[in-house]
């Protein structure tokens, strides 16, 4: 899978995070986020805390961003640093997508994001 953000390819390594193990797990103790790297975690259902997370066990920054239903920016965080406990969007989100550290400086609130199977 790809991400696009306005046709420029910001991803092109994204695992996809739907299943129990792989959204409990997500990068703790994993190596750093290498660029054009990606997670993309599924929540159940649109809302915040199903979208919120933490970075127990995460040893280096990464940007989020948070994605409604349709794909569209709802919140982003930059730099969110190691050992963070609660990082909760603002509005309620579907999708989060974690990527390494100054990846999403030009990504804003209501743009899409495009997920394409390769």
């Amino acid at each position: 899978m790809k991400i696009f953000h306005k046709k420029k390819l910001i991803a092109n390594k994204v695992k996809l995070c739907d299943a129990f193990f792989s959204k409990s797990k997500g990068l703790m103790f994993s190596r750093r986020l290498r660029k054009r790297d990606a997670l993309i975690f599924v929540a159940d259902r649109e809302g915040r805390m199903e979208t919120t997370i933490h970075m127990f066990f995460v040893f280096f920054a990464i940007d989020v961003v948070w994605l409604d239903k349709d794909k569209k920016v709802v919140d982003k965080r930059e730099n969110i640093k190691p050992f963070t406990p609660l990082i909760i969007p603002e509005k309620p989100a579907e999708y989060v997508v974690e990527l390494p550290k100054n990846t999403a400086r030009h990504i804003n609130r209501g743009d899409i994001l495009k997920f394409v199977d390769r």
